[in-house]
């Protein structure tokens, strides 16, 4: 079946009735992109692209059983939660069933930002307390209560956009932030920011309703928080009255691999009071999730203003809920994650070794941060180098993207039925393309270039998948250890805590 406009057409119609600050991948030569299937996605003239970037299609684009499972809904009935249906206690049930026994209550909404949207008014509600503790660089939706408490948005603004309500703590990135990987123990370090914090605003009379954290930051630059830095912070969030809100819209349902949730990541000892869902809890259907306890919930209730949402909880979008955890249960699509993420990045810490535009690679299951530098010890941002390397990429039919605070950092967070083979692939022209780069700019020379190659025909003569690729290779480091990112190491020594992940 023919596209009815070109792809001239298209951008030209787009650029005329869609909003400018709607801004589109690859600008210069943006896709047009028709159909897609697993991980992979296709143009207008049928050219097949390896998605790494779209954490949306989490069980993979198109999915044949989460789509029978909506057309089959659809065909019987769609309305709206106040009438009473099967589809919306059931997967209420099955999704609560994942999280710690203490969060059980949900109210179902229709995106991320209304996730954490409705979060803080939930938050506020609790205790009657207004203000808020983000992170730096963090990003937790594009409605205006949302921009007010994401510096990844409002320092886009003027100078003064920061809320007086709003106290931003440093991001726990022991790569680029306040601590480092050289620190005993930046857990402890980081939730003394906020501790500082909330003893500030407590002399100014103010009073703290929220903590509210990513539980791994996206477009923060794919920061993984160092263990205890939550239960710490949450510690000193509750002797001051407020909650401790996970935000999981980005890396929830399994994409870490052995953990359902990301904020599992730091121990058994840790849940938060409320938890906010989206992105990949539809496969690409518009809805999302707050589970909290019920405590806070009756907290809410007790205000007497009913909360309704017109499509939130529809039969539809919890048919659609429930087939894809179904899917990520009956694909083992969490083993994959462990399999595919650890042996991702096995990879790109060869690269790491092999090139000086590496500066840190960081992750877990399948989500994933190389960090790009102009300089290994001054870890200084190779911004131009990351846009250069997506863009390049594309060209070769592998969509990455870059984002943090510098946009240099890569992102890999693919479909969840991402494997070994794609990885291998993905790394391999990776490694092609910084050659090039650095060859380019002078940081590498030919003979380094030539040396490599042998190097890596070497490599390929023996196993193409080391027997490790089965194992678990992202663990914590002591404190006084090298950590890369409190998950995954370039050195295999593990001394003081482990948790396999």
């Amino acid at each position: 079946m023919g596209e009815p406009y070109s792809k001239a057409e298209t951008l030209a119609l787009r650029r005329k009735h869609i909003g400018p600050s709607c801004k589109v991948f690859f600008a210069k030569d943006p896709l047009k992109i028709v159909r897609a299937q697993g991980q992979y996605m296709f143009d207008e003239n049928g050219e097949k692209y390896l998605d790494c970037i779209n954490n949306v299609a989490h069980v993979g684009h198109s999915h044949p059983y989460v789509i029978k499972a909506a057309t089959k809904q659809m065909e019987l009935l769609n309305t709206n939660s106040r009438f009473l249906h099967d589809n919306l206690v059931q997967y209420a049930q099955r999704l609560t069933a994942t999280l710690p026994e203490k969060l059980s209550v949900c109210y179902f909404v229709n995106s991320g930002s209304e996730a954490n949207d409705l979060a803080l008014r939930l938050a506020r509600q609790y205790r009657g307390h207004q203000d808020v503790i983000t992170l730096e660089n963090a990003y937790h939706g594009h409605v205006t209560s949302l921009i007010d408490i994401s510096p990844y948005k409002f320092n886009q603004l003027e100078k003064d956009s920061k809320k007086e309500f709003v106290h931003v703590a440093p991001s726990p990135d022991i790569y680029r932030g306040k601590y480092r990987e050289d620190h005993p123990d930046p857990a402890s370090a980081y939730a003394e920011e906020v501790k500082k914090i909330i003893e500030e605003t407590q002399k100014n009379g103010r009073k703290i309703a929220a903590f509210i954290a990513e539980s791994m930051q996206s477009c923060g630059g794919q920061v993984i928080p160092p263990v205890g830095y939550f239960q710490k912070a949450a510690e000193y969030v509750h002797a001051a009255g407020g909650v401790f809100i996970a935000d999981e819209v980005q890396v929830g349902f399994g994409r870490v691999g052995k953990h359902f949730w990301a904020f599992q990541l730091q121990g058994e000892d840790f849940v938060p009071d409320i938890v906010t869902m989206g992105k990949p809890i539809g496969n690409g259907h518009p809805m999302s999730c707050v589970v909290t306890t019920r405590e806070i919930a009756e907290a809410f209730g007790a205000s007497g203003l009913e909360y309704f949402n017109t499509f939130g909880g529809n039969p539809v979008s919890c048919a659609i809920g429930m087939a894809v955890l179904e899917v990520i249960e009956k694909e083992d699509l969490q083993g994959n994650a462990t399999r595919v993420g650890n042996y991702l990045l096995e990879l790109l810490t060869e690269q790491k070794q092999k090139h000086p535009l590496v500066g840190d690679i960081r992750g877990v299951g399948l989500f994933v941060g190389v960090d790009l530098v102009k300089d290994q010890q001054k870890r200084t941002p190779a911004t131009a180098e990351a846009l250069q390397l997506i863009y390049k990429l594309k060209e070769q039919q592998i969509l990455l993207s870059a984002d943090g605070p510098h946009r240099n950092i890569l992102k890999f967070k693919p479909p969840m039925c991402f494997t070994m083979e794609d990885a291998k692939h993905v790394v391999d022209k990776i490694d092609v393309l910084l050659t090039e780069m650095e060859v380019a700019t002078g940081m590498k020379t030919g003979n380094d270039a030539s040396t490599n190659a042998q190097c890596e025909r070497k490599t390929n003569e023996g196993n193409s998948q080391p027997e490790s690729v089965n194992e678990s290779i992202s663990h914590i480091n002591g404190a006084a250890c090298r950590q890369e990112n409190g998950f995954y190491s370039d050195k295999r020594s593990v001394s003081s805590k482990r948790l396999r992940t």
